[in-house]
């Protein structure tokens, strides 16, 4: 086991990763920005070093910065959490030359599914269901135009890199193709720095649902359950549960059966999240690969009891899994809402700035997962998650009037949060009943996808 780990991220997550350390007896090593002084993962961490200015071009992504905190504490891995450098296999490649353990997939893993394209034909390769679409990067509108024919409208197009709804386009006929594509290009270069798309058939109203699986390096996989992410805004996922209201335990099995073979198919290590679109008559379609551990992965570890941050420590510092999958009990019902510091009256607008009032729900199936308190200031830099709460009950029923009551007792002031919109969900029918699919959101706020 690691004595030493440094955690290259910041917020939420961070504290996450710390107390996941403490409780395994490993020193814990923050790195922080000029805005992040006063951060809390930097108080809790045993020892702490700023690598640069607010800007995360100069700190969170400046990877000689982090390189030379690690060196400088000595620590024998570096955990990167989610966002950041946590899918940056050049940077998994820099830790490993430097002999430091990069806790997450290893650098031909994250080659393979940091590029969308070439994941699919892996995953197509090991019998996974996939939508129909492009098998190659395609290469300008012309081509792109052949290939919608061929599939037939609606069509979507993707960025091959990068994720987060950036460089995606939904087109319905031939003449929006062309703009669409190119619009799509434009943005996946200024996001990814690469503007390579691919196409595929658009499934319409689907449910999002994604695996939770660990894999270690002796070949054994488990898969912890599903959890469903349909409640989306742009394709950024607001509200995330595990066990989805749409999966049965005999498309359960058959969809975890499925992950495991494409996972050991790939050589996967550590923790990691396979993404499918579920449509109407329960056919599923492979998405994408997470190589990291999710925002959401508070939900698994409810109805699993299993600690997901300390099994990817383990399995990084070369422990076996001890997780048998025959054994893994699923116990209730979980929920997260990501609590934004947004203005959903006015087209979700990040909102930094001083919370002066901040009081966090509790009682008995509250969880909260937050890096913010009284004072706080929420920079403009960085994402604008400040909270994750999560609820857990013996049923969804359960678990979903947990969340009103929690709701209600969450206070952030006198910023605007997503919790007025995550209220308003709570108390709409189609949500309670479970009957709603990726564009739900849309149509609950009356927008139109652009």
């Amino acid at each position: 086991m690691f004595s030493k780990i440094l955690i290259a991220n910041r917020g939420e997550i961070a504290l996450r990763i710390i107390r996941a350390c403490k409780e395994l007896g490993i020193r814990t090593v923050a790195v922080y920005s000029e805005a992040d002084v006063n951060s809390l993962h930097v108080r809790f961490a045993d020892e702490a070093i700023c690598i640069g200015a607010a800007q995360s071009s100069e700190s969170y992504l400046n990877i000689p910065a982090i390189i030379s905190a690690a060196e400088i504490t000595d620590v024998e891995a570096i955990h990167p959490g989610y966002g950041f450098l946590a899918e940056n296999a050049h940077f998994a490649e820099i830790c490993q030359s430097c002999h430091i353990k990069f806790i997450g997939p290893s650098v031909d893993n994250m080659k393979l599914v940091g590029d969308k394209m070439a994941a699919k034909l892996a995953m197509k390769k090991a019998g996974m269901p996939i939508i129909p679409g492009s098998e190659a990067i395609v290469k300008d509108k012309d081509e792109a135009l052949k290939i919608a024919k061929r599939i037939r409208y609606p069509v979507i197009i993707k960025a091959a890199a990068g994720g987060g709804g950036k460089g995606m386009r939904i087109v319905h006929n031939d003449i929006r193709l062309a703009s669409a594509f190119y619009m799509a290009k434009a943005e996946a270069e200024a996001a990814f720095g690469i503007g390579d798309l691919y196409i595929e058939k658009y499934i319409e109203q689907p449910r999002h649902v994604e695996f939770q699986i660990l894999a270690d390096e002796y070949k054994h996989v488990v898969q912890l359950g599903e959890r469903d992410c349909t409640v989306q805004r742009r394709y950024q996922k607001l509200i995330e549960e595990s066990p989805s209201p749409a999966v049965d335990s005999k498309l359960r099995k058959k969809m975890g059966d499925t992950v495991i073979k494409a996972i050991k198919n790939i050589h996967y290590i550590n923790a990691g999240t396979m993404e499918f679109l579920l449509d109407k008559h329960e056919n599923f379609y492979f998405m994408e690969i997470n190589a990291r551990i999710q925002v959401e992965h508070p939900v698994t570890e409810m109805v699993t009891g299993i600690d997901l941050i300390k099994e990817q420590i383990r399995i990084a510092s070369g422990e076996k899994l001890t997780l048998q999958q025959e054994k893994i009990e699923f116990n209730g019902h979980a929920i997260e809402c990501r609590i934004n510091a947004e203005d959903p009256e006015n087209k979700f607008m990040p909102q930094p700035g001083r919370i002066d009032t901040y009081h966090a729900p509790g009682g008995k199936g509250v969880r909260v997962d937050s890096h913010v308190y009284v004072g706080y200031d929420v920079p403009p830099y960085y994402d604008s998650l400040i909270a994750k709460l999560i609820t857990h009950g013996k049923s969804r029923q359960e678990a979903i009037f947990t969340m009103q009551r929690a709701l209600d007792e969450f206070i952030v002031e006198p910023i605007k949060t997503t919790l007025s919109f995550h209220k308003r969900v709570f108390n709409d029918q189609a949500f309670i009943e479970g009957n709603i699919n990726t564009g739900y959101v849309d149509k609950l706020l009356g927008e139109q996808e652009s």
